[in-house]
């Protein structure tokens, strides 16, 4: 069974998390994270020892794996592409971003 969150819990738990929280939403938060508990503790008692059981969503018979084939489709031109990016180098065909590493 899920615990009920308290107040105090929820003030604890703000100040771990360094958040400074109204009375209201103390109050607000201590129902809404008491909520989750619950629910994550009904997750918790669902039986997945059977793998068949685990094979198939619960509301179709369509296997969880199933995919569709992977079909080749055209993809847009280069040209069409550059032109439309903010900024690329038309002559090299090469969009131009951001250094990210070593910046």
């Amino acid at each position: 069974m899920a615990k009920t969150l308290t107040r105090a819990d929820v003030q604890r738990i703000a100040t771990l998390a360094r958040l400074e929280l109204t009375p209201e939403e103390i109050a607000l938060f201590a129902d809404q994270l008491t909520a989750i508990l619950a629910y994550a503790d009904q997750v918790q008692q669902v039986d997945t020892s059977d793998p068949e059981l685990r094979a198939t969503a619960p509301h179709d018979e369509t296997p969880l794996q199933a995919t569709r084939a992977d079909e080749a489709a055209p993809g847009l031109p280069r040209d069409v592409v550059l032109e439309q990016a903010p900024d690329a180098d038309l002559s090299a065909g090469v969009f131009k971003v951001p250094r990210v590493l070593g910046s």
